[in-house]
């Protein structure tokens, strides 16, 4: 077992998971997971795109990154000092009609089935209501991304439409998933 694995395992439950701004010494962090080829969070998270196209504009948005300064729209996931992942959101067109689509990404499978990327996630949801005019979140995954589409379901998102079979991931079709929140239908939760 890796270092930063082993690391990895010793959070305790106690150690709380925040989401912060991204500051300079996350950079090597990012580089690290969001450049693999061979990152098991690539599995996960949109397989269906060429991996070759997907490594090449991760390499430059990493570059964007090291160029500018911490977007309020994304956000590390902090554990205990140390940058685990990523949330975003960008808002649908038109702009100022009060829909955003988040994104979470936990990079280390060690981390995976904690309820980390839930805590994370649940901060995301709040702090977008909270600092946008959001009137409705969403979520796109794939039919078999599980862990992404219980987890949402969880925070009380509904699943709002299933593209049939518009994925193929591994010689196999899959269902694009989109589910969606309302800001009535948010129900503030300790992380």
């Amino acid at each position: 077992m890796s270092e930063e694995a082993a690391r990895s395992r010793e959070h305790s439950p106690a150690q709380e998971v925040t989401i912060r701004g991204r500051r300079p010494r996350d950079l090597s962090t990012l580089q690290r997971w969001l450049t693999d080829p061979q990152a098991e969070w690539r599995q996960w998270d949109a397989p269906y795109f060429p991996a070759a196209t997907t490594t090449a504009s991760l390499k430059a948005y990493v570059e964007h990154l090291a160029r500018t300064p911490p977007d309020p729209h994304q956000r590390v996931i902090d554990l205990g000092g140390r940058c685990v992942g990523m949330v975003n959101r960008s808002e649908e067109e038109p702009a100022g009609g009060g829909w955003w689509d988040l994104g979470i990404l936990l990079y280390d499978p060690a981390l995976w089935g904690q309820g980390l990327g839930s805590s994370a996630l649940t901060q995301w949801v709040q702090a977008t209501f909270d600092e946008t005019e959001a009137h409705v979140l969403t979520f796109t995954t794939w039919s078999g991304n599980e862990r992404m589409i219980r987890a949402a379901l969880r925070l009380g998102f509904q699943e709002a439409g299933r593209i049939r079979e518009a994925r193929v991931v591994g010689g196999q079709r899959f269902d694009s998933v989109r589910l969606d929140l309302l800001r009535r239908e948010w129900t503030p939760r300790e992380p």
